[in-house]
């Protein structure tokens, strides 16, 4: 599978679990219980998943592969991310306050979930339709071949084998729970 590809099949899972933070939010503000042990998982997809495997492959192999080239567009991007990660840190904090309050606060979680769907949404976009047919046609097949091994091994080190489909497993346990 191509590197873009690769990303792309990724960036499904991500848009599958902003879809059910979404369903989790409304059941939020609707007053409905939710449960934290499933906001503690979604907050390790972000965290792990989205950040250190799927941002990790960007930031530490795909970007700087075509940097010289697309400098603005990686710095947005980059931008993006950092972002991201904030609203995420965010959402652990909140989730925290709501153990210790028993899940009486879910406004500031739910604000910053709102806020990190909005923008990842957008992120992927992005990605999807300006950076990876960029990508594809900027660097040639033996670059684009590294790249996918140099994915593998930066999953293998960063989050561990077996983990990311793990994460799958979860979305299909979750997509089940708040999407269907």
């Amino acid at each position: 599978m191509a590197p873009a590809e690769q990303l792309k099949e990724e960036h499904e899972g991500i848009s599958l679990m902003l879809r059910i933070l979404e369903k989790v939010c409304a059941k939020m503000e609707a007053k409905e219980k939710v449960d934290l042990g499933h906001l503690e998982r979604i907050s390790q997809f972000f965290k792990i998943f989205v950040d250190q495997c799927h941002h990790g492959k960007e930031e530490d192999l795909l970007f700087p592969a075509i940097i010289p080239m697309e400098q603005k567009l990686i710095g947005l991007l980059l931008g993006e991310h950092s972002q991201g990660r904030s609203y995420v840190r965010a959402m652990g904090q909140e989730l925290t306050r709501m153990k210790k309050l028993e899940g009486l606060t879910w406004v500031g979680y739910a604000a910053n979930a709102q806020k990190y769907i909005a923008i990842m949404t957008q992120h992927i976009q992005k990605e999807d339709n300006v950076l990876f047919p960029m990508f594809d046609r900027l660097l040639g097949k033996k670059k684009q071949m590294e790249l996918v091994e140099g994915f593998e091994d930066l999953e293998r080190k960063k989050i561990g084998e077996g983990i990311h489909e793990e994460f799958h497993k979860l979305l299909d346990e979750l997509k089940e729970i708040y999407l269907d």
